[in-house]
C-alpha cells in the first residue's frame, strides 16, 4: 500500500562555511557536542590513499558480481567453503592492503568528521535540509507495521499481533520520545532539530500524525480484522453481545474474582483527583446521590494482573472493562449510575539517573525507577462517546491540553489482542518453522550433543537466527562452557535476557562449579530494569561477578568470552552478535553472530572486558571497532576510502543494514561517497534520516526497508575496498545514543566465505525483485510487494525459512 504523497521537500545548496556553522550547531544541539573533538584520525581507520588496492580474490569477485537473485539462494553452498578457513590471525594481517590498518586504538581522539559536510576537499558544502526528520521517520515506521496489519494477504492472527504490535510501538514512543520532547520544551533547552524543524514544529506533526494513525489503527480492527476473525469463529464482542447464559457466568466471575480486587475511588472536597497510573484502563463512572441529587465522579481502575479478554463461551471474547461496567451498581450500592466512560493515560516514563553522583547505581536506579510511576502525563486516550462534561474534568485534572486528548472507537488499548494473536489456531499463522542445528555444529553421526569448542577450533562459524537455532549454538556454546571442567573463567555482558533465561542458569552453574565468572549487567536497558536488577542479584548470590559497566554509558555490545585450559596453553573462545542473549526473542529476531576461536578476537575480547570491569584507559584492538571512540570514525574513514577506490577504478560500494540511522556524521560521508558516485545500499528496519535520490546529492543512495514475520535486527556494514571486500557486524546503530552513549562491538568477518554470504544478504534485501518499502527524497515510504504483472515479490524471509528447510529436510516444517 503506497503512503499519501506529500509536497517534496526541496534540497537547496549551501552556500558559505557560515551557514554549515549553524547547521554543526543544529547537530550539536541534538546531544553531540563537538566539544573536544580532535582531527587526529583514528589509527584503525583505512587512510585515503592513491596506492592500487590488491587484486580481488576469485571468492570475492564472484560475490561482487555475483547475481541477487541466484546468488541468495545458494548461500547454503558457499558457506560451506567456510570448512577451509580458520580464520587464523595469519589469515588475517595484511588481505586489505593499505586501506585497513590492523589496530584500533579506542581512548584516541576522535577523528575530525564534522569537516566532511564543509566546503572543501570533497566539494561544496552539503545543504542544510539534507536530514528527514527524526520523529516523522519513527511514525513512518510505525505505519509500515500498520500496513502489515492492513494487509489482507497477511494471516488473519499475524494481522492481529500487527495491530497489537502497533498500539504496543506507539505506547513507548509517547512515553519516551514525546515526553523526552515535551519536557526539553517546558525547560527551555530544546532547540532546532537536525531537520531544520522547530520544536514546536515537530510536536505538532507528531501530534497530528499520531492521531491520524491511530485513527486507521482503529479502523483496521473495527471494520477489517475484528469481523474477519468472526468468520473464524473468534468473536471479540461486547457485553451487550452476549446471550444471558454468557452474562450469568460473567457476572459469577464478577463476584469470585474481580469485585474484591476492585477499588472505586470518590472525588469530592474529601477525595481529590486519585494517581491515574500510565497505560492503565481506567473507567471514569458519573453517580448521583438518590437523596440530595447530587451527582459525583469516581474511578475505577481495570486491574491489569488480571486478563484483559474474558472468555464468555468457546473462542467469544469480551473486555474486562466490559464487565466491570455491567456491574458497577454494585461498586456503588445505593446510587444511581448515570454514565460511565473509558480512558487511558501514557505518561513520561524515560528513566534518569544522575551516575555520576550515585555512589551506588543499583540504589539509585530502584529510586527512579519508583519515580517513573508519577511522570507527567502526554497522552490522554478516551471513547469517542464520552461526555464532554468527563472528558473536560479529565483534561483539567490531569493538568492536559485538549491536542493531547485522543477519541477513539472503543475497546482501547489493543495491545490486548497479544491474546488473540496467540490463540491455538495454526491456520490461521505464518506456517510453523522450527530452527534447526547450523550445519558446522550438527553431529550426524551420533546423538550426542555436539562439541563447539571442537567445531570453533576448526573454523569461524557465522549464525543467523532465527534460521540457525540460538539453542543449539550461543546456549549450548556456554552450557558446555559451563559444564567442561577445563574452562577457567566465563564473561559475558547481558543486555536483555529472560527471567527463566538458560543463559542465567549456565553462568550460575559456572560460577557454582568454581569458575571465574565475570557478568557485565545493563540495568539500564529502557523497561526492562526491574527484571534485570533482580537476576543481576541472583548472579551475584551464586558468586558470580557482576558489574554494571562504566558511568555515564549503557553497555550495548553483545559478548561472550570463554577461556579454556588445553594442555600448557589456554585458549580463548568467543561470541560476537548484533542480538540480546534472550531465548525466547531469538526465535523472533533476525540475528547474526560469529562463533570463533581467533586469538586476535579473544585478545580484543580480554581487553574490552577489563576495561568495563576495570579501570584500564588503554585498550588496542584488532578485529573490533568499539566505540563510543573508534566506531563511528573507523566507519566513516571507510566510507570516504571509498571514494578514493572509485576515483581508482577499483570496486567501490557501500552497504549497510542497520535498525536505525540518524547520525549526521555517517550520514554526510554517505553523502559525499554519493557525490563522487560510489553505490550506497542502506537495508533501515526503523528511522532513517538519510534523504536518497536527491539529484547532485544522494543519487546514488538507495534505501529499502523489509518488515515481516521475524523482526530485523543484524547490524551489517559492508565494503567493496578496492576488490577485498570488508564485512563488519555488530551491536551498534548509526544514532547518537549507540555512537556516544553506549559501549558498542563490531567484529570484522575474516572468513572469505562469511564475508561472501552476508554480502549476498545484502544484495537480496536491496534488490528490486525483493518485496520492500522504497524510501524517497521527500521522506514517504512505498510498499513494493508485486510485480507490474501483479505477482508477488520474493520475500527474503520466507527465502531463507525454505534454504534452511532444503537443507535439512521435510521434517523441518513440521
Amino acid at each position: 500500500m503506497a503512503q499519501t504523497n506529500h509536497p517534496s521537500v526541496p534540497v537547496q545548496p549551501q552556500q558559505s562555511r557560515s551557514q554549515q556553522g549553524r547547521s554543526q550547531q543544529g547537530r550539536s544541539q541534538q546531544g553531540r557536542s563537538q566539544q573536544g573533538r580532535g582531527s587526529t584520525p583514528a589509527a584503525n581507520a583505512p587512510a585515503r590513499a592513491s596506492t592500487p588496492a590488491p587484486a580481488p580474490s576469485s571468492a570475492s569477485a564472484s560475490a561482487s558480481a555475483s547475481d541477487p537473485a541466484s546468488s541468495h539462494a545458494s548461500s547454503s553452498a558457499s558457506s560451506s567453503a567456510s570448512g577451509s578457513a580458520s580464520g587464523s590471525a595469519e589469515d588475517d594481517t595484511d588481505s586489505f592492503g593499505t586501506f585497513r590498518p590492523r589496530v584500533v586504538p579506542d581512548l584516541a581522539p576522535d577523528a575530525d568528521t564534522a569537516g566532511i559536510a564543509a566546503e572543501g576537499e570533497y566539494g561544496e558544502a552539503l545543504p542544510e535540509n539534507r536530514f528527514l526528520d527524526r520523529e516523522r521517520s519513527w511514525l513512518a515506521f510505525n505505519e509500515r507495521v500498520l500496513e502489515l496489519a492492513e494487509d489482507p494477504t497477511t494471516p488473519l492472527l499475524e494481522r492481529a499481533n500487527f495491530l497489537a504490535i502497533f498500539a504496543s510501538n506507539l505506547d513507548e514512543f509517547f512515553m519516551v520520545r514525546v515526553a523526552g520532547l515535551k519536557r526539553r520544551m517546558a525547560t527551555g533547552v530544546a532547540t532546532r532539530s537536525a531537520s531544520g524543524l522547530q520544536p514546536r514544529d515537530v510536536l505538532d506533526l507528531i501530534l497530528t500524525r499520531s492521531r491520524e494513525l491511530m485513527a486507521r489503527h482503529a479502523a483496521c480492527f473495527q471494520n477489517d480484522v475484528a469481523p474477519q476473525l468472526a468468520d473464524e469463529g473468534i468473536h471479540v464482542i461486547r457485553w451487550g453481545e452476549l446471550n444471558d447464559k454468557e452474562q450469568a457466568r460473567l457476572a459469577t466471575l464478577f463476584r469470585q474474582q474481580i469485585f474484591p480486587v476492585l477499588t472505586p475511588l470518590a472525588v469530592d472536597p474529601a477525595h481529590p483527583f486519585p494517581y491515574i497510573s500510565g497505560l492503565s484502563l481506567n473507567l471514569a463512572v458519573v453517580v448521583r446521590n438518590p437523596v440530595s441529587g447530587h451527582e459525583h465522579f469516581a474511578r475505577v481502575k481495570v486491574p491489569p494482573i488480571l486478563s484483559r479478554l474474558l472468555e464468555a463461551g468457546p473462542q467469544r471474547y469480551v473486555p474486562l472493562e466490559d464487565v466491570i461496567a455491567a456491574h458497577l451498581e454494585e461498586l456503588f450500592p445505593g446510587m444511581d449510575v448515570l454514565d460511565h466512560h473509558m480512558f487511558r493515560v501514557t505518561r513520561n516514563e524515560d528513566l534518569e539517573v544522575e551516575e555520576d553522583d550515585a555512589e551506588n547505581l543499583l540504589q539509585a536506579l530502584e529510586k527512579e525507577l519508583m519515580r517513573r510511576r508519577f511522570g507527567p502525563p502526554v497522552r490522554l486516550e478516551v471513547e469517542e462517546s464520552i461526555a464532554p462534561r468527563v472528558l473536560d474534568l479529565l483534561v483539567h485534572e490531569l493538568k492536559m491540553k485538549h491536542t493531547e486528548v485522543y477519541p477513539l472507537p472503543g475497546p482501547l488499548d489493543l495491545t490486548g489482542l497479544f491474546a488473540i494473536a496467540g490463540l491455538d489456531r495454526p491456520e490461521l499463522k505464518y506456517p510453523r518453522f522450527i530452527a534447526g542445528t547450523h550445519r558446522d555444529l550438527a553431529e550426524v553421526e551420533s546423538a550426542s550433543a555436539p562439541d563447539i569448542f571442537a567445531a570453533m577450533r576448526e573454523r569461524d562459524i557465522l549464525l543467523h537466527h532465527p534460521y540457525d537455532s540460538f539453542s543449539t549454538s550461543v546456549q549450548a556454546f556456554l552450557d558446555q562452557a559451563a559444564a567442561d571442567p577445563n574452562v577457567l573463567a566465563i564473561k559475558q555482558t547481558l543486555y536483555r535476557t529472560s527471567g527463566d533465561s538458560p543463559i542465567v542458569d549456565a553462568l550460575i552453574d559456572a560460577a557454582e562449579a568454581g569458575k571465574q565468572v565475570l557478568v557485565l549487567v545493563e540495568i539500564k536497558a529502557r523497561f526492562d530494569e526491574q527484571a534485570n536488577i533482580k537476576w543481576a542479584r541472583k548472579l551475584e548470590e551464586a558468586g558470580c561477578h557482576v558489574v554494571y559497566g562504566l558511568v555515564g554509558l549503557k553497555t550495548h555490545c553483545k559478548l561472550s568470552l570463554v577461556v579454556r585450559q588445553e594442555g600448557d596453553t589456554l585458549r580463548r573462545y568467543s561470541h560476537v552478535g548484533t542480538g540480546n542473549y534472550h531465548p525466547k526473542t531469538a526465535r523472533l529476531y533476525e540475528d547474526l553472530g560469529l562463533l570463533t576461536a581467533d586469538p586476535q578476537v579473544g585478545a580484543d575480547l580480554s581487553h574490552l572486558f577489563n576495561r568495563l570491569s576495570g579501570y584500564s584507559r588503554r585498550a588496542t584492538y584488532n578485529r573490533l571497532l568499539v566505540a563510543p571512540r573508534s566506531l563511528r570514525d573507523g566507519l566513516v574513514t571507510r566510507i570516504m576510502a571509498e571514494i578514493e577506490h572509485h576515483r581508482a577504478g577499483h570496486p567501490a560500494f557501500v552497504r549497510i543494514k542497520v535498525n536505525s540511522i540518524v547520525d549526521e556524521a555517517v550520514i554526510d560521508a554517505l553523502y559525499r561517497a554519493s557525490q563522487a558516485g560510489v553505490p550506497v545500499d542502506i537495508w533501515v528496519r526503523g528511522i532513517c534520516a538519510v534523504r536518497p535520490g536527491v539529484p547532485g546529492l544522494s543519487e546514488n543512495i538507495r534505501v529499502r526497508s523489509v518488515l515481516g514475520r521475524f523482526l530485523e535486527h543484524s547490524r551489517v556494514f559492508a565494503f567493496g575496498n578496492g576488490g577485498e571486500p570488508e564485512v563488519w557486524l555488530g551491536s551498534a546503530d548509526m544514532m547518537h545514543r549507540n555512537l556516544d552513549r553506549r559501549i558498542e562491538a563490531l567484529v570484522r568477518v575474516a572468513d572469505p566465505a562469511h564475508r561472501a554470504t552476508l554480502n549476498r544478504l545484502l544484495e537480496t534485501g536491496m534488490s528490486d525483485t525483493t518485496a520492500s518499502w522504497h524510501l524517497a527524497a521527500d521522506g514517504n515510504w512505498t510498499r513494493h510487494s508485486a510485480d507490474a504483472d501483479g505477482r508477488p515479490l520474493r520475500n527474503v524471509q520466507e527465502m531463507l525459512i525454505d534454504a534452511r528447510r532444503r537443507r535439512r529436510g521435510p521434517s523441518a516444517a513440521t
